[in-house]
């Protein structure tokens, strides 16, 4: 991640884009957590002031209880939301212990193609503590459901949108469509090669 504006301005910046909520429960009744990910400013924040903020305004509301995560990561783009593998790593490192151990469920909406390579390739380097066994792969809303209370839990207008376009064009789902707004009854190009998702990894 790379900082250019003062942590005050940072620590602003995070609150009124309002990339970490926790509010609503799962099924079991658990807190969740919901991260979206299109929300995050990784060019304009720096790993400690993250790590700061988190400690202060999420860990610290989380508890001793148990508690899921809702990772929303539609529309992701690797250039504006990714914060590298090694601030990745350093947040990782920076959550306690308890934290860690309270964690039930991560719900990953809309993952796509290459989020899941990324993950299968270094998900085990990057998350120790049994972490990478408690992701959970969501491709629709309809699936999320089945676990989170949907009354209780704000999502985004552009993720219902996505959502929508894969109903229409569900090889999206494999990085084996180009993910252009909503064209559906375009003529075909005529070509020997096929469209693929340039989406991010993130």
């Amino acid at each position: 991640m790379c900082s250019q504006i003062s942590d005050s301005d940072q620590d602003q910046l995070i609150r009124k884009l309002d990339i970490f909520k926790i509010h609503g429960k799962d099924k079991r009744g658990h807190k969740i957590l919901r991260i979206v990910g299109k929300y995050f400013p990784a060019r304009f924040l720096s790993v400690d002031v993250l790590k700061a903020y988190l400690e202060e305004n999420v860990f610290s509301r989380l508890g001793r209880k148990p508690f899921s995560v809702l990772y929303v990561h539609t529309g992701v783009q690797r250039s504006e939301n990714f914060p590298g593998i090694s601030a990745l790593r350093a947040i990782y490192d920076a959550i306690p212990v308890d934290v860690k151990n309270n964690l039930q469920a991560v719900y990953f909406v809309h993952p796509g193609l290459q989020a899941r390579l990324f993950l299968a390739t270094f998900g085990r380097l990057l998350f120790s503590g049994g972490l990478y066994g408690k992701l959970r792969y969501v491709n629709r809303l309809d699936y999320l459901w089945e676990h989170v209370r949907r009354n209780e839990i704000e999502i985004p207008e552009f993720v219902y949108d996505h959502d929508e376009d894969l109903e229409y064009r569900p090889m999206m789902d494999y990085g084996l469509e180009s993910d252009h707004p909503r064209v559906y009854n375009a003529p075909a190009v005529d070509s020997a090669v096929s469209v693929y998702s340039m989406r991010c990894i993130s």
